[in-house]
């Protein structure tokens, strides 16, 4: 009898605890794109990250302000730096670059330190997606953000860019090839360099803010190949949707 007894306690002790893990997202588990783990939980998986935030990004660009003291963006990629390595780190491929490429903004050296992929577009025009978008990333000394967002449409020409970097896919999750290659960035930009600009965050946890963004108004044709690599190696949809604007001003150079 005290056996039974016993054996009952357990059992209900196994249901109350099993019960209150199914209440919640486990902190352990990493965010995704999709499903219990995708954007919505995002703030409440990552507790120490800014996704909860008022000022996050990407957002929809619908109405903007055009500012003519809005200087051309100073740019200063050599075609002779380095990809060191790519990497897939199942959120999207990401190329790194080794130092020497940057840009300038207020006088303050923001330097490139790699550039990734999101299927369909993370920003949109109008409410409307393009298939892809490129992130440059780049970092100042004193750790702060600023992103050039490339928008493209999708090309039935090869392009020796971006073929390139479709010579080092597929890659899979967690795999990282040697590059160690130059590689010409510059060739990669829109021929026409006006934009949008706003400041935001990064679109993946920690979703860290105080980011400038500049998106350039003129996509760039990519070829449908390295679209459909991409598509296979990385999740699908890997975009974040896009967030409230919350009074943030949205300015258009000319």
């Amino acid at each position: 009898m005290k056996h039974n007894f016993l054996v009952l306690i357990t059992i209900f002790y196994c249901a109350v605890s099993c019960n209150s893990d199914d209440e919640g997202v486990s902190h352990t588990e990493e965010w995704s794109y999709n499903g219990e783990t995708g954007p919505d939980r995002w703030a409440e998986i990552e507790k120490e990250s800014e996704c909860g935030g008022a000022f996050q990004s990407p957002i929809n660009i619908l109405q903007t302000q055009t500012d003519n003291t809005l200087q051309p963006l100073d740019i200063h990629y050599d075609a002779g730096i380095k990809i060191s390595n790519v990497v897939n780190n199942g959120h999207t491929v990401q190329f790194n670059f080794e130092a020497g490429n940057y840009i300038t903004l207020n006088g303050e050296k923001y330097k490139l330190k790699q550039f990734h992929f999101h299927e369909l577009s993370e920003h949109t025009l109008g409410g409307v997606h393009f298939p892809m978008e490129i992130h440059l990333v780049h970092v100042s000394d004193a750790g702060k953000y600023a992103v050039l967002a490339i928008l493209t449409e999708e090309s039935a020409t090869g392009s020796d860019q971006f073929d390139f970097l479709d010579t080092y896919l597929p890659l899979a999750v967690e795999e990282s090839k040697t590059v160690n290659s130059a590689y010409n960035m510059n060739e990669v930009l829109p021929g026409e360099k006006q934009y949008f600009t706003y400041t935001g965050s990064l679109t993946t946890p920690p979703c860290t803010e105080d980011v400038q963004w500049f998106i350039f108004k003129t996509p760039v044709e990519v070829p449908v190949g390295l679209i459909e690599s991409l598509h296979d190696a990385m999740p699908a949809n890997n975009y974040r949707p896009t967030q409230p604007l919350n009074g943030r001003i949205v300015k258009e150079s000319v």
